[in-house]
């Protein structure tokens, strides 16, 4: 009986290290399932949505899914099942699909087929833009008030994430470019 007791502790031991790996995660199944609640209606609806989600345990059932599974997929492989999707976005100059894999964006022209990549280097902090040939850093985080941004030249230079910076930024990178200037 006794050696019963210490199975069902070290299987249950073992299950809970597999699955509780440290690792926040996302969230991803949860989160966007509260996106959708905040966009129900007005603040009143949303609240009764939120309201019956809990009472139903959706939240509940979303959180123990982004607990146990989604995010322990997430951890060990990279990529969020959930966070990947596909939108399609139309402009003034056609239409767009932009491919969410979890890791980047692919972005498609409907008409002409043609496609880049957006890429996050987490370790870096480094976004890059490019095709399957090659690959370029524009963006690169370096606190919470300042980026270094890709310019017209080549080179990178710091800008503050704030109005002046960023209308700066804006105002030499269109300086630089004639076609930009005019449009301002």
């Amino acid at each position: 009986m006794k050696k019963v007791y210490i199975t069902a502790a070290m299987a249950a031991l073992l299950l809970g290290s597999s699955t509780l790996t440290s690792c926040i995660g996302s969230f991803a199944l949860t989160n966007r399932v509260l996106s959708w609640n905040k966009q129900v209606g007005s603040k009143f609806v949303n609240e009764l949505v939120f309201f019956a989600f809990w009472v139903l345990p959706v939240y509940e059932v979303t959180s123990i899914a982004d607990l146990l599974v989604i995010n322990s997929i997430e951890f060990w492989s990279g990529n969020n099942p959930v966070s990947a999707s596909t939108k399609a976005i139309d402009t003034d100059n056609g239409r767009y699909f932009v491919d969410c894999d979890g890791k980047g964006y692919t972005v498609t022209c409907q008409a002409t087929g043609e496609s880049f990549r957006l890429d996050f280097d987490a370790e870096k902090q480094t976004w890059s833009v490019g095709t399957d040939e090659e690959s370029y850093p524009f963006m690169t985080m370096i606190d919470e008030s300042h980026v270094k941004m890709i310019m017209p030249d080549g080179d990178m230079r710091v800008v503050e994430l704030n109005d002046e910076g960023l209308m700066a930024y804006k105002a030499e990178v269109c300086s630089g470019m004639p076609l930009l200037a005019m449009n301002r």
